[in-house]
């Protein structure tokens, strides 16, 4: 069994003031045996001891009006909900969005990175940076680090000179551009309603609750997906949030409908 002592408050170090060694605590999972369920995502034999247990749902899509991200706002450890309120967007700059998947402190502190060196570029060159540049240096970055243990799987959103684009960049280097991705352990549901329902053509709000739908109902089918839909739309003036919605309020909701839809046409 791992050595996990140093979650003890007691084991704070000498220099705090007594009051803080007393207060100093780090916050552990609700459950019956903290040390023995940390136990079970470390191995010490391994190249990488510590074992991500992960799950979410994020996806974007381009379209005529731009492009449009959702994700949901659930972190889990394997079976354990740490939080249902997690920004899953991270906001690089005015014109470029990234999404999180996988590892929460990776991809925020490599995309916040990828912010600081956008702004660097913006500096040295007096212009803005495209989004494959963006993709291309957060792909680069990630690549020196592979097999290192980062758990990434990221998309970087935007508008530039040339368009809008998607690039889907993970911690092994992969990177690759697209019209649609799903990435994370209920993408597999959100393709279904993603693919099913998507037209290039499409009005804002139609893309919109494409959306919110595709992410409810891999909430609904994924127990590591959950929390709420934030929504997104990436245009060509900038990226704007458009809503922030519980899935537990879009479940009735999308119930109230289809009862509605069932009850007209049995009237019929």
């Amino acid at each position: 069994m791992a050595d996990l002592s140093f979650l003890h408050a007691t084991k704070a170090s000498a220099a705090l003031p007594a009051q803080e060694m007393e207060e100093a605590s780090f916050a552990l999972p609700a459950v019956a045996d903290p040390a023995a369920y940390q136990s079970q995502l470390y191995d010490p034999a391994s190249a990488t001891p510590l074992h991500m247990a992960h799950g979410t749902t994020t996806l974007a899509f381009v379209f005529k009006h731009g492009v449009v991200v959702a994700v949901d706002s659930r972190a889990t450890q394997g079976q354990y909900i740490g939080s249902q309120t997690v920004k899953k967007v991270i906001e690089i700059n005015p014109y470029l969005l990234g999404t999180m998947a996988g590892g929460a402190a990776d991809c925020m502190f490599w995309e916040r990175e990828l912010g600081r060196q956008c702004r660097l570029y913006e500096l040295r060159n007096k212009e803005r940076i495209s989004v494959r540049a963006a993709s291309k240096i957060l792909g680069n970055i990630v690549y020196n680090y592979k097999g290192m243990g980062l758990s990434m799987g990221t998309m970087v959103t935007g508008c530039d000179a040339s368009g809008f684009s998607l690039f889907y960049v993970d911690s092994d280097g992969t990177r690759l551009e697209g019209q649609r991705f799903s990435v994370g352990s209920g993408s597999t549901f959100a393709y279904g309603v993603l693919d099913s329902g998507f037209r290039w053509d499409m009005e804002p709000e139609e893309a919109y609750d494409l959306a919110r739908r595709a992410i409810y109902h891999a909430t609904h089918r994924d127990a590591y997906s959950g929390g709420q839909v934030n929504l997104y739309h990436v245009r060509e003036e900038g990226w704007v949030k458009i809503s922030a919605d519980n899935v537990f309020d879009l479940h009735y909701g999308y119930a109230a409908e289809a009862a509605a839809e069932a009850d007209a046409e049995a009237a019929a």
